[in-house]
């Protein structure tokens, strides 16, 4: 179990303006490391609507987990079962203000064992953008490997930005057990 002085629930239909909030602002903001957040015009141009925030709490398959401290939410993770091993983690997100904080890793932590204990899960997928390389290496840290599989980039979100031909999600998984 994960050792920890957050407080985790999960997200209700209440949540999801706040969620987008956590969410965009967390995606936009702007990091110093290099390789970390990639693109920033890309950030910036992120958006996600309350609308796409509810429809993700109320998926029958999936949560939102929320987690709290003693001043309030300071980060989310969306989670889905995708097959009987399966789960998927998307929308890693951690307030500005608490970010490099180690919450992002209590999160995943957290977010693991959820979907082992609940779903009975014995591995774990997400994706991150091909130009993250600190991210990847983030997520490999903890466990994450490469798959050699890669997902398109919804480049038609973006139509005003100038991005790479390869932009790519590279897709990574962890066994669990």
């Amino acid at each position: 179990m994960v050792d920890s002085s957050l407080r985790f629930r999960i997200a209700t239909p209440d949540d999801a303006t706040q969620l987008q909030a956590l969410v965009e602002s967390a995606f936009r903001a702007e990091d110093s490391r290099q390789d970390w957040t990639a693109d920033m015009r890309l950030g910036e141009n992120f958006r996600i609507g309350v609308d796409e925030i509810m429809a993700q709490i109320t998926k029958a398959d999936g949560v939102i987990l929320m987690a709290f401290d003693n001043e309030g939410l300071v980060g989310s993770a969306e989670l889905f079962k995708r097959s009987v091993d399966l789960a998927r983690l998307s929308m890693l997100s951690v307030a500005v203000r608490r970010q490099q904080s180690g919450i992002g890793r209590q999160i995943l932590a957290y977010a693991e064992d959820y979907c082992q204990q609940t779903w009975g899960v014995k591995q774990m997928g997400l994706n991150a953008l091909s130009t993250r390389g600190k991210l990847l290496s983030w997520y490999m840290r903890r466990g994450y490997q490469k798959t050699g599989e890669f997902s398109p980039f919804p480049v038609e979100k973006f139509k005003e930005l100038d991005l790479p031909q390869d932009l790519c999600f590279v897709e990574l998984k962890k066994n669990l057990a």
